[in-house]
């Protein structure tokens, strides 16, 4: 049986899952490849993995001291969350390659802009998707207040983010694109 903070860390994935904005999840072409990597691995190896692992345990006897059994099923539910959650965002994946962006004088999805603070700080990002933030540094997602102020903006335009510290100004300095 799931404890109350196993719920909790699955009601929040759902939530997560389901909240890509317009049901649209953009991601890169390595992005979605990545995600599909991961979800081909949890469901031909892990997931059967673990279910031999559980069924082994089970044919042991009391399983309510049974470590291996204990362990195996929580972690059965930790896959089926997961895939549960690549299924979703997979389904609203929607692959942009920013290579081939056409109108590289503004900002859009997969473009890498160097802007310059208020404080002269110059900060790089690539606006990348909501899934491949966590792959590299310097990466924001599209859905960030940054990457929204961000958009169809040219170098030289300035733009105003909203902090907690109150608003701040950017200048544009550069927009890229691989080739």
């Amino acid at each position: 049986m799931a404890t109350q903070s196993e719920r909790d860390i699955a009601a929040e994935e759902e939530e997560e899952a389901e909240s890509v904005p317009g049901g649209k999840n953009y991601i890169t072409p390595d992005g979605f490849e990545r995600l599909k990597a991961e979800r081909r691995q949890l469901w031909t190896v892990d997931r059967p993995e673990i279910v031999r692992v559980v069924e082994w345990a089970a044919g042991n006897g009391d399983r309510s001291e049974n470590g291996d059994y204990i362990y195996g099923k929580k972690r059965l539910r930790e896959i089926d969350r997961r895939l549960r959650f690549l299924d979703k965002r997979l389904a609203a994946a929607v692959p942009v390659d920013p290579a081939r962006q056409t109108r590289r004088d503004q900002v859009f999805f997969g473009a890498t802009v160097t802007y310059v603070r208020e404080d002269d700080t110059e900060t790089t990002v690539t606006i990348s998707g909501i899934d491949e933030t966590t792959f590299a540094a310097g990466r924001i997602s599209w859905t960030s207040p940054v990457a929204r102020a961000l958009m169809q903006r040219r170098v030289g335009d300035t733009v105003t983010v909203r902090t907690p510290s109150g608003p701040e100004a950017l200048e544009i300095l550069a927009i890229a694109y691989p080739e």
